[in-house]
């Protein structure tokens, strides 16, 4: 298991994550949604690049 997927996929995770409370209008990255938006989409970014490291790598 690579470490370079998994942390790529963390970081894509992260800010992906972190920018989808701007969808529902919300227009500060570090106010709570932001910051636990950017928490639920590191911790599903570690996760697939676990999954795309064991299935690819």
């Amino acid at each position: 298991m690579g470490k370079k997927p998994i942390s790529i996929m963390a970081m894509i995770g992260l800010t992906a994550g972190g920018f989808v409370p701007m969808l529902f209008g919300d227009t500060s990255l570090l106010d709570g949604w932001g910051i636990l938006g950017g928490l639920i989409g590191g911790f599903l970014g570690i996760w697939l690049g676990v999954f795309i490291s064991k299935r690819y790598g």
